[in-house]
């Protein structure tokens, strides 16, 4: 029996974070790519400057059994007290969101896969996957990326993306080019076993060479939705013949995602917040509903500015009219695209964003471009840095409620 790489939540039981907020982001984010590639511009600033056919079976590898959790963050995230913060006390200024590193803590270290494994391909596609020795993993986002390496199999990656640039990829080859379009020919030479990506980066043609080259490739769902983590993941697990890492992965992600929403203050004062996309001087599009910005900013307490005055679409080209009009509270960048735009005061000059209560106030808060929209296992970190520089309290503490860590499972 062949298990889906997008697994419908018929198919097992929701996480904790399930709230019914699935929605399609195809068509918008794959656009998005493709416009800005064909005006060769990058559609992210990461450049540097200048079920299976075998059951899966319990082995050594196998995560070790859960240790007792201090609390079940999820359980407190429903019934316990939210931090009581006056919301005058907030932050105003510019504020970037930090992190305490940048490193992969993987769910349990180098686990043997069962394989062989057959899946269908969110594209409808069956496709058997018998080796997972050398992994090319490649999306928009380096979501993809990040999950491999937190199932332990990182020193299985032959090939990534640009934002899979956390220090345990360092060495691992580049197989994006301008504009993240894959590099067919660079793939093929470092002859994966199998290929994980999704539509964001792929034109027909790239597509249809990946396609024919006999290397199994398996695509997934790109939508940008804290929902749809834990499907992402299992997926992934899945695919690789790593389920058993893969539940683990799922639990820990839930339980740092509970923890950190935790602690955003009971009273938020629900701040409009317009995540702006910069990009250089001729790149300036404002985000709304579907682009995953909108999802974080409703969790940690605010309105996404985009998703208020009307947008229908991920991504609009920002208008004096259409911010004024928005009046966001504060305003959310890529650190990357703040800066390859000229700085705050360069932000600043463009038209509409100095005449708005985020302009006015200079509200400006700023995140690694390579963390912001992952949407991976690492989510409850981006979630809780954001948290920190909205609000000025003390980013939540992950730590404590870790789950199952079986960094010290043998193959």
């Amino acid at each position: 029996m062949s298990h889906p790489a997008r697994v419908p939540s018929a198919e097992r039981p929701r996480g904790p974070l399930s709230r019914g907020l699935r929605r399609s982001s195809v068509v918008g984010v794959a656009t998005l790519a493709a416009v800005l590639l064909a005006a060769g511009c990058a559609p992210l600033p990461y450049e540097p400057e200048g079920p299976t056919t075998a059951p899966p079976s319990a082995s050594d590898s196998s995560p070790a059994p859960t240790e007792a959790v201090a609390r079940d963050a999820c359980t407190a995230l429903e019934t316990g007290e939210r931090p009581t913060v006056d919301p005058a006390t907030f932050p105003t200024g510019p504020t970037t969101a930090t992190f305490a590193d940048n490193v992969i803590d993987p769910i349990v270290s180098a686990p043997t896969p069962t394989l062989p494994v057959t899946v269908q391909s969110f594209d409808g596609r069956e496709v058997t996957v018998a080796d997972a020795s050398r992994i090319i993993a490649v999306d928009l986002y380096g979501t993809l990326g990040e999950i491999v390496y937190s199932l332990g199999l990182g020193a299985n990656v032959v090939g990534r993306d640009m934002p899979t640039g956390f220090p345990e990829a360092a060495d691992v080859p580049v197989v994006t080019g301008a504009g993240h379009a894959l590099n067919i020919e660079t793939i093929l030479g470092l002859n994966p076993s199998v290929i994980l990506t999704d539509a964001t980066l792929l034109t027909d043609t790239a597509r249809s060479q990946l396609e024919s080259s006999g290397i199994p490739v398996v695509y997934f769902d790109e939508a940008r939705t804290l929902d749809g983590i834990d499907d992402r993941i299992t997926a992934v697990a899945t695919t690789l013949g790593v389920p058993e890492a893969g539940a683990a992965l799922v639990e820990r992600t839930d339980q740092q995602i509970c923890a950190a929403l935790a602690g955003v203050p009971a009273d938020t004062g629900n701040p409009l917040v317009a995540f702006l996309y910069l990009r250089g001087s001729n790149i300036k599009m404002l985000f709304g509903p579907g682009s995953g910005a909108d999802d974080l900013i409703r969790e940690i307490g605010g309105q996404d500015a985009g998703t208020a005055i009307g947008l229908t679409q991920q991504y609009a080209p920002v208008t004096s009219e259409a911010i004024i009009s928005a009046a966001p509270a504060a305003y959310l960048v890529m650190t990357d695209g703040l800066e390859s735009s000229g700085g705050l005061d360069a932000m600043m000059a463009i038209p509409g964003l100095a005449q708005t209560p985020a302009g006015q106030n200079q509200r400006v808060i700023d995140m690694d471009g390579s963390r912001l929209l992952t949407f991976g296992p690492r989510t409850g970190e981006t979630i809780a840095s954001l948290v920190e520089a909205f609000y000025g309290v003390p980013a939540p503490d992950l730590t404590a409620v870790a789950s199952a860590d079986a960094g010290t499972a043998t193959p």
